[in-house]
């Protein structure tokens, strides 16, 4: 059995847990003052070539969304996403929980529109009763999509200058980062930085046991975010265990950290996987993704073949004989798996 469920289905990459053992005698202080954490700080800057940035270790991906969102947010705000978004779908009104109303505008192949943000703002202020809705304060997106696609470097600059007209925060999440930097032909990590108001670099989906790296890349987080971050049940006390990981990850094993080449590594393979099930298997993409996330019409009577050699996970149906599924690689998938899939199927 070949699994591609997820990319958070195993547990860390090699050099990840070798750092984590290799450091694990030392004693070093908590809530991320430890040498670990100030040193992955400042790789991620270089890497970032965002100097003054300040960044935040916290555990996972809802916790993140929640506590940003919250902490970014004034009581009264909300925050407007693609109806496909993850705090709109699979959080478990996480964000709602904190008291702020996630407002979904239209997806298109996972992505917000930036014509149709700009005539929902300009309706909102046109509105003479605005002051008795939630106001929209954020910008919620996420780099890959849901649906794994990606939103270009124009498409970005669109967004952020939106945002800056109507003086909203931009925030990108990032859980699949590193697959959406790897697939992209114009989105970097300081274009990124210069163009989010706030954003995370995934470890939990892309190669660490867990733990996700907040930045704000000017440096300008609300106050006291220490606090913040603690009243919301997101400070970890032994902080250098996600520090740890975030050093391994963005360390450099020749002129790339190994946070790129995590993701190069899934991409190709999510290629060869593509390949395999539209060449030679002759299904159709549900949708075109270049990251490790791929989607393909089976028909339905495919599936139970299909689940005796390979883990993946069901998306919905298409028609009365087709189902779209979801297929994931990540840096733990190997070219070995790809063939020993393609010699199962035939």
């Amino acid at each position: 059995m070949v699994h591609f469920e997820s990319d958070y289905n195993n547990g860390a990459h090699e050099a990840v847990l070798r750092h984590l053992v290799e450091t694990n005698d030392e004693r070093t202080q908590s809530y991320g003052d430890d040498r670990f954490s100030q040193q992955a700080r400042k790789l991620i800057r270089e890497a970032l070539e965002a100097p003054d940035a300040q960044i935040w270790f916290l555990a996972g991906g809802t916790q993140t969304n929640a506590t940003i969102i919250d902490c970014t947010l004034q009581p009264y705000e909300g925050v407007l996403c693609a109806e496909t978004a993850h705090i709109n779908v699979h959080e478990a009104g996480a964000v709602e929980f904190t008291g702020h109303k996630v407002i979904a505008l239209p997806a298109h192949e996972g992505k917000l529109d930036v014509e149709e943000l700009r005539t929902w703002l300009k309706a909102y202020y046109a509105d003479d009763t605005a002051e008795h809705m939630v106001r929209p304060g954020m910008v919620y997106i996420t780099f890959p999509t849901e649906l794994g696609t990606l939103y270009t470097a124009e498409e970005l600059r669109a967004l952020h200058a939106v945002c800056q007209e109507y003086g909203l925060l931009l925030y990108v999440d990032g859980a699949r980062l590193a697959y959406g930097l790897a697939a992209s032909t114009d989105v970097t990590l300081p274009l990124l930085a210069r163009l989010a108001d706030v954003f995370y670099i995934g470890g939990t989906k892309c190669g660490t046991l867990c733990g996700e790296a907040v930045v704000f890349p000017d440096g300008q987080c609300p106050s006291h975010m220490l606090s913040r971050i603690k009243r919301h049940g997101a400070l970890l006390a032994k902080s250098r265990v996600v520090g740890v990981q975030f050093e391994a990850l963005f360390s450099k094993a020749g002129n790339e950290t190994l946070y790129m080449t995590i993701g190069r590594h899934a991409v190709q393979l999510a290629m060869q996987l593509h390949r395999l099930f539209v060449e030679r298997l002759g299904y159709r993409p549900f949708i075109d993704s270049p990251t490790n996330q791929q989607f393909y019409v089976i028909p339905n009577e495919d599936l139970k073949l299909l689940r005796r050699h390979i883990g993946f996970e069901v998306w919905c149906p298409v028609d009365e004989g087709h189902t779209a599924c979801r297929f994931v690689t990540s840096w733990a998938t190997t070219a070995r798996e790809i063939e020993e899939l393609e010699l199962s199927l035939g």
